[in-house]
C-alpha cells in the first residue's frame, strides 16, 4: 500500500501542480508504474472543475461558470496537456520530416498552428459544456434536486478520465519516437505490466460505467472517442514513427472534446 501510494502522488506531481508530499518525485522505477493511476488524474481535475462549475452557478450564469471550470482544469495541470496540443499542431502543421515535427515541437515558443488550434479546441469546449450542461441535455437519475448536478458531476468525471485512458493507451500499443531522453514523458514509455493496463481501464472506464447504470446509452461515447485515438495514433505513427508527450497531451485534449461532443450527439438522437 505504501508503494501504491508513492506511485500515485507519483503520477500526482507529474501530472498536475497539487502540492505532493516532499518525499515524491520524479524517480523513474515509479514514474514507469504511473500510467495506472493516470485516469485516475482524471477523477481529480474532473472532480474540482465541477466543484468550480457549481460553485459559479450560484453566483453567475452558465457559460461563466464553464469558463471558470475551464480555466481551473488549465491551473490545475499546469496546462501540461494543452500545451501538448498546441505543439501538435505547430509540429505536424509546419514539419514534413520526422526530424522536423521532432524539432518544431521540442520547440518552446508557440507557432500560429498552435494558436489557432488551441483557439478552435476551446471553442468547442466551451460550447459543448454549454449545451451539456443545460437542463434539457441531461437524463433522468431519479435523484429529485440533485438530478442535474449528480448528472453533470459524472460528465466531468467520465470525460476526464476517459481521454486520459484514450491517451495513455497509446503508450501500451506504440513506441517512443525519440531517440533521446529529451522529453518528460520519456521515464513513463520504457515499460509497462499488466497491473498498469488492468489500472488504467479500471480508472478510466469507472465513472462512465456509474453514469450508465442511469442511462446506457452513454456507453456508445467509447466508440467515437476510440476511434479518434487509433487514427491519431496512426497518424503520429506514419509520421513519426510512434509517439511524444505532446502527443499524448494532444490526445487526451482532442478525445476530451470528441466525448462532450459525442454525449450532445447520444442525447440528441438516442
Amino acid at each position: 500500500m505504501k508503494k501504491e501510494l508513492h506511485i500515485f502522488f507519483t503520477t500526482l506531481l507529474f501530472y498536475t501542480r497539487i502540492p505532493c508530499p516532499k518525499n515524491i518525485n520524479h524517480h523513474p522505477d515509479y514514474l514507469n508504474k504511473a500510467s495506472r493511476y493516470f485516469p485516475l488524474i482524471g477523477w481529480i481535475v474532473g472532480g474540482i472543475s465541477f466543484v468550480v462549475f457549481y460553485l459559479s452557478t450560484l453566483i453567475f450564469s452558465i457559460e461563466i461558470a464553464v469558463v471558470l471550470s475551464m480555466i481551473t482544469s488549465i491551473l490545475v495541470t499546469g496546462a501540461f496537456h494543452e500545451d501538448g496540443f498546441a505543439d501538435v499542431c505547430d509540429g505536424f502543421g509546419g514539419g514534413w520530416t520526422k526530424e522536423k515535427i521532432l524539432l518544431i515541437m521540442k520547440d518552446s515558443a508557440i507557432g500560429a498552428y498552435g494558436a489557432i488550434g488551441l483557439v478552435l479546441l476551446f471553442l468547442l469546449k466551451f460550447q459543448s459544456l454549454v449545451q451539456l450542461t443545460n437542463n434539457t441535455q441531461i437524463p433522468d437519475f431519479g435523484l429529485g434536486i440533485w438530478n442535474l448536478n449528480f448528472g453533470i458531476f459524472l460528465l466531468f468525471m467520465s470525460a476526464h478520465a476517459l481521454s486520459r485512458l484514450a491517451a495513455i493507451t497509446i503508450v501500451f500499443t506504440h513506441q517512443y519516437s525519440r531517440e533521446d531522453a529529451t522529453s518528460k514523458s520519456k521515464p513513463i514509455a520504457q515499460n509497462f505490466t499488466w497491473r498498469e493496463v488492468v489500472g488504467a481501464f479500471l480508472f478510466g472506464l469507472l465513472p462512465l460505467l456509474i453514469l450508465a447504470v442511469f442511462f446506457w446509452q452513454i456507453l456508445l461515447a467509447v466508440i467515437p472517442v476510440f476511434l479518434f485515438r487509433f487514427f491519431l495514433a496512426r497518424y503520429f505513427q506514419k509520421w513519426i514513427d510512434g509517439y511524444t508527450g505532446d502527443c499524448l497531451g494532444a490526445t487526451q485534449q482532442v478525445c476530451e472534446v470528441v466525448f462532450y461532443l459525442s454525449s450532445i450527439a447520444i442525447w440528441k438522437f438516442i
